[in-house]
């Protein structure tokens, strides 16, 4: 009967919507996705690190410049009182050698903060790199985004289209033969196949000589079964 011929047709949108599901949870861009969220993580951690890295040099920076002032205006107090010519000798003798050791304080702090100063320099340095990374991972991230978006949109397209036909097309069937396609086809996936020589289409397994005896001798207008799978086999010109 040609009606069971048109369950090859059903078959095939069938067989098309389960590969749209198939690919939509299987999408490449998933994966892509996946694997550019953790690599803007791990850019995320490092601007994080040189950020962290350049806060504490500023303060290292800050707490040394203090230092250093404190030391200069330790010395400018000496130098006020020796030269005001009120202190005597054993006072002058005190703040000679103390000035001496100020000196050499801040001659330590100064070279202390120009390592540190040129620290800094490196440290926004690899900041500015650490951010450059981070917006070109977020850059990325964004279009992996938009491809994604483009390819559901077209899977979506593709399954509206497959639902419209499969619409259509189980019009076709009397409610019993549509019934018995469907439970097949939710119990393996495939509910109708076309018999090709001795081997079932759905299922793909050679049927032995007897069964292929047995569906010979069927009546055209009776549906017969794979006995592998259980599928509808639509017999050459039913």
């Amino acid at each position: 009967m040609k009606v069971q011929q048109k369950l090859l047709d059903l078959a095939d949108v069938d067989a098309e919507l389960l590969r749209i599901r198939h690919r939509r949870i299987n999408l490449p861009e998933d994966k892509e996705i996946e694997r550019l969220k953790k690599e803007r993580q791990a850019r995320k951690d490092d601007a994080v690190a040189a950020e962290i890295a350049l806060d504490d040099l500023d303060r290292d920076i800050k707490r040394l410049e203090r230092e250093v002032d404190q030391v200069r205006q330790r010395e400018q107090r000496d130098n006020a009182l020796m030269q005001s010519g009120s202190v005597a000798a054993k006072q002058l003798s005190e703040l000679q050698h103390e000035l001496g050791t100020l000196g050499r304080r801040r001659s330590l702090l100064e070279d202390e903060l120009l390592d540190i100063m040129e620290q800094r320099e490196a440290a926004e340095e690899n900041y500015k790199h650490a951010g450059a990374r981070l917006s070109h991972a977020e850059e990325e991230l964004d279009a992996a985004g938009s491809k994604r978006g483009d390819a559901t949109a077209d899977l979506d397209v593709a399954e509206k289209r497959c639902d419209t036909d499969r619409e259509k097309l189980a019009q076709l069937f009397p409610e019993e033969l549509l019934s018995l396609y469907e439970n097949e086809r939710r119990s393996h996936s495939v509910g109708a196949g076309r018999l090709q020589g001795s081997r079932c289409g759905a299922c793909r397994i050679e049927l032995d000589r007897g069964e292929l005896e047995r569906i010979k001798a069927t009546p055209p207008e009776r549906v017969v079964q794979c006995p592998e799978c259980g599928a509808i086999l639509v017999r050459a010109g039913r």
